[in-house]
């Protein structure tokens, strides 16, 4: 059986910048009370011609730059987003569409945050099994297009911009274990209402609904749990861990798992202060920017972790 591994990794976020002093003049915030909260300074805003299949393109031609590989070279896409440029095609057509991978499948995973994990879980299995060699996992969100802007509990914390990453097939191991679950039975505690006509229901706009202590509460528990699955399936110690990437949502929740892996936070990937949540972006997103600055290097291991609307959750171990 042939073993996957990170071939390379790419991302993108777009220029316009929305500071939490821009968003002082135009909601009932401020600076120190969402940097208390959630460690966000500042997040990224795509234009108006942007979609997610934009954001998304632009990473993926870098992680393919990263990979030393063409478009042609990709078997499959798998794209994680909340946000698709339309209901169908998925996102996933049109980025291969771009690049260069017509005829190999491409689709959507709708996952929420932990989007790009699921993708990886899946790229995983297909490569294992000698089905592709070349897959293409995208995280992608335009959260903005979703924001309320009157709702001070969920505009200060989204942002845009996409990840991504070339998993191939490899005789070394690199992707040593995927850890994905769901239970549908926190769906209520946080979502994105449906923009299908006549499916509404008590919201009359497209927008993020959170109920924000329940979710931490929950996320805190739920990624403590995946932590020592994880590391059982592996049979590792939490020291041997060099890299915690989590999903950068909140710093709160980031710091609470990083005392679970028992890691101080200088083993920690923070990138939730300089781009906010992207939600299944943001893992990519703060995996290359650490790898691009040197902090990440090749044969590091690093435990990626997410926790997301659905409930979603999962983790993936992965040697760099």
């Amino acid at each position: 059986m042939k073993h996957s591994k990170i071939l390379g990794l790419g991302s993108y976020l777009p220029e316009k910048v929305l500071t939490n002093e821009d968003l002082e003049k135009i909601v009932d915030t401020s600076d120190e009370w969402i940097t208390e909260r959630t460690g966000i300074k500042k997040r990224h805003i795509a234009a108006d011609d942007q979609n997610a299949s934009d954001l998304g393109i632009i990473a993926a031609q870098r992680a393919l730059a990263d990979a030393g590989l063409a478009g042609s070279d990709i078997d499959m896409i798998i794209v994680g987003t909340a946000t698709p440029d339309k209901m169908f095609p998925g996102t996933a057509c049109y980025i291969g569409d771009k690049i260069g991978a017509n005829g190999a499948p491409a689709f959507d995973v709708t996952a929420a945050c932990p989007g790009f994990i699921f993708g990886l879980s899946i790229a995983d299995q297909y490569i294992k099994t000698g089905f592709a060699k070349n897959i293409l996992v995208v995280g992608t969100e335009i959260l903005s297009r979703l924001m309320n802007w009157e709702d001070r509990s969920t505009c200060v914390i989204f942002g845009d911009g996409a990840g991504a990453a070339v998993v191939s097939a490899s005789d070394e191991p690199g992707i040593l274990s995927t850890h994905i679950h769901s239970d549908g039975s926190y769906g209520e505690l946080l979502f994105g209402n449906n923009a299908i006509r006549g499916q509404l229901g008590d919201y009359p706009e497209p927008q993020i609904v959170m109920r924000g202590n329940e979710v931490f509460k929950v996320a805190v528990k739920t990624l403590s749990a995946i932590v020592d699955e994880t590391l059982e399936a592996n049979n590792l110690e939490k020291s041997d861990i060099d890299w915690l990437i989590p999903h950068q949502a909140n710093i709160r929740i980031i710091q609470a798992t990083a005392k679970k892996l028992g890691a101080g936070m200088e083993k920690v990937i923070v990138a939730v202060d300089q781009h906010g949540n992207t939600s299944s972006a943001s893992i990519p997103l703060a995996w290359d920017q650490a790898i691009k600055d040197g902090r990440v290097k090749r044969g590091d291991l690093c435990l990626l972790e997410s926790f997301g609307g659905g409930f979603t959750w999962g983790s993936a171990l992965i040697r760099y």
